[in-house]
């Protein structure tokens, strides 16, 4: 069956050179995808030019206008023109591509963005007289002397005017929007030093949508600020911070606890050597450090920067730099999983606050069934009228019989008490599942069958760990045929795989021979795990699948081996239960990421019941 093929005409193809004006369009294409992409391009101009201030307008959604003003050092009239050439850049000196340490390298963005739209150029050097040029859809107009304070100011109007075809692809003005928000918001976080504010002036009127003052201070200190500011009080208090060098490598920032996942990666911001970038093995990284306490369909939330010498990145495999490659990958892989299963053990049995908000989100009264209808509210007393209360209600001394007043709980022996301690002393089981405990300062909520779970859980990991991984040799090897290329990648993790004892060999051409399996999995189907793998290794150059199987089969032998619902306990099992949740890592979660216990501060308690 032969097909027309439209790539061939009937005359040979002459090979031509494009015009300057195609070229910077081709390039535009690369670089400028959506008006969010044009605003990162800028702001990281701005940034590499050591703005400590960085003002972003937009109009609809970025379509019609995006400007972008900066304190940096600017540039002079001479300077202008040659930087709007193409490959024309004062961030490298073209000798060596792999020492990169800053945000633009490529003298790409302002001649791409002039190529698609209306560009003007406003800069003032500190002790010079201020410039500016402009250009439209790739015509440069003469440099002209202008009025500005140090700094830069880059205006882009009417954002591919000169390519209408591109329009048609863009979103709504409220998803650009939201794109551009976003850009920044990943930026702000990179640099917490530095203020941003990001507005719209669809309307006429400036309309905030983000801004965010320079954080001072130590780093930690600023960037949990600036954390606090961009993703909510919230995260920053439920945020584990992380900061461990090996090798030359170092992590830096914060990681959120297992109970304050997400539904979705919207909450993920990695960066390397301080650049935003979405790669997939870290991404990867940062899932598998949670593997083991979450469930999933949910995602981890973190801001998390790795630092490393520029020499052993290579930020150059990417038209728009949002993807790296490593040296050295399996090291930095490492890196991020152990420093966040180390950082999240220890944790300990702490869980996300935020439980405990949507816990008394529940309890709170329903709104009334019809407008108008009334809902009862109690009238605050005066602390006058309280004191007056209190001493009517006191009882007499004189008055025979009542010389103490009643009360209505049991008295605890004074010589030790657990209220002291973090997950409190037990008072009462409830409906067979629930442990009430009383802390100094509230109370906490645990449900028993969970909690002994995670602690049984993490007890066969233990004795897993300690004994090392039983292997169970085959009778008879499983072959499985593979492509050449897929055996060879398999076959370069043998040795990682033979630790968690899956044994593999080559049997020639495209066959890998299993030979053990660990046995802990019983019967396996070796070809459908061995391809499992595959996909992992070729989409993040490493896998867990093996040992995620692992904790799986401990897992349902720890919820079948621990307390089940329903079982009444004495006081001693629930107080025994609560001292081994605060000396085991991860106890504050059960195998399936959902909270093992509740915490109920007082002060939240009396606020339900209108006492505050």
């Amino acid at each position: 069956m032969t097909l027309h093929s439209p790539k061939i005409g009937a005359l040979r193809p002459v090979i031509r050179q494009l015009d300057e004006a195609a070229i910077n369009r081709i390039a535009a294409g690369e670089v400028v995808e959506r008006p969010a992409s044009a605003v990162k391009e800028l702001v990281e101009n701005a940034l590499d030019a050591g703005a400590r201030r960085i003002a972003v307008d937009i109009a609809d959604g970025g379509k019609t206008l995006i400007r972008v003003t900066d304190d940096g050092c600017g540039m002079t009239a001479a300077d202008l023109p040659l930087a709007l050439s193409r490959h024309a850049t004062s961030k490298i000196d073209g000798s060596d591509l792999l020492d990169i340490r800053s945000f633009g390298f490529r003298g790409e963005a302002l001649p791409s963005l002039a190529a698609v739209g209306r560009l003007s150029i406003t800069s003032r050097v500190e002790g010079d007289e201020g410039a500016q040029i402009a250009v439209s859809a790739g015509r440069v107009e003469p440099v002209r002397p202008a009025a500005l304070g140090a700094g830069t100011v880059v205006e882009l109007r009417d954002l591919f005017f000169a390519t209408p075809a591109r329009l048609k692809f863009l979103r709504t003005d409220r998803a650009e929007t939201q794109a551009i928000a976003e850009v920044v918001r990943r930026l702000a976080l990179a640099e917490p030093e530095v203020g941003f504010t990001l507005s719209d002036l669809s309307s006429g009127e400036p309309r905030i949508l983000f801004r965010a003052e320079p954080e001072g201070g130590d780093l930690f200190d600023a960037l949990h600020r600036r954390v606090a500011r961009v993703l909510g009080a919230d995260f920053a208090e439920n945020a584990l911070r992380i900061d461990v060098a090996r090798e030359g490598l170092r992590l830096q920032g914060y990681a959120a606890l297992p109970t304050y996942s997400r539904g979705s990666s919207v909450a993920q911001f990695l960066f390397v050597n301080g650049r935003p970038v979405l790669d997939r093995m870290l991404l990867g990284a940062l899932r598998a450090g949670y593997m083991d306490v979450l469930s999933r369909d949910r995602y981890p939330a973190a801001v998390l920067n790795l630092i490393c010498d520029p020499q052993r990145v290579d930020v150059n495999v990417h038209p728009a730099k949002a993807e790296v490659r490593f040296r050295e990958a399996g090291e930095v892989r490492g890196l991020i999983v152990s420093s966040l299963r180390h950082a999240l053990a220890g944790a300990g049995h702490r869980a996300s606050t935020t439980v405990a908000g949507e816990t008394l989100e529940a309890f709170r009264a329903e709104p009334a069934a019809y407008p108008g209808a009334r809902i009862y509210q109690m009238d605050r007393p005066s602390a006058a009228a309280v004191a007056r209360s209190f001493a009517f209600q006191a009882p007499q001394p004189a008055m025979p019989g009542l010389a103490e007043a009643p009360a209505a709980r049991v008295e605890e022996p004074p010589a030790e008490t657990a209220e002291d301690r973090p997950l409190g002393a037990a008072r009462a089981q409830i409906h067979g599942n629930w442990i009430v405990a009383q802390t100094a300062t509230g109370m906490v909520i645990v449900d028993q069958h969970a909690a002994h779970e995670r602690l049984v859980y993490e007890k066969l990991k233990r004795q897993r760990d300690g004994a090392g991984i039983a292997r169970q040799a085959l009778l008879i090897p499983e072959i499985v045929e593979l492509s050449p290329s897929d055996a060879a990648r398999l076959l370069e993790a043998a040795e990682e795989l033979s630790g968690l004892g899956l044994v593999i060999e080559a049997f020639g051409g495209g066959a890998v021979a299993v030979r053990e399996v660990p046995a802990i999995l019983g019967q396996v189907q070796a070809a459908p795990l061995l391809r499992d793998i595959l996909d992992d290794l070729a989409d993040l150059g490493s896998s867990d699948r093996l040992q995620a199987r692992m904790d799986a089969v401990l897992s349902r032998m720890a919820c079948h081996g621990s307390v089940r619902s329903g079982r009444a306990l004495r006081a001693e099992e629930m107080n025994a239960l609560l001292r081994e949740m605060e000396a085991t890592p991860l106890s504050g979660q059960c195998n399936h990421g959902r909270p093992t216990h509740v915490e109920l501060k007082l002060a939240d308690i009396e606020r339900l019941f209108g006492r505050r």
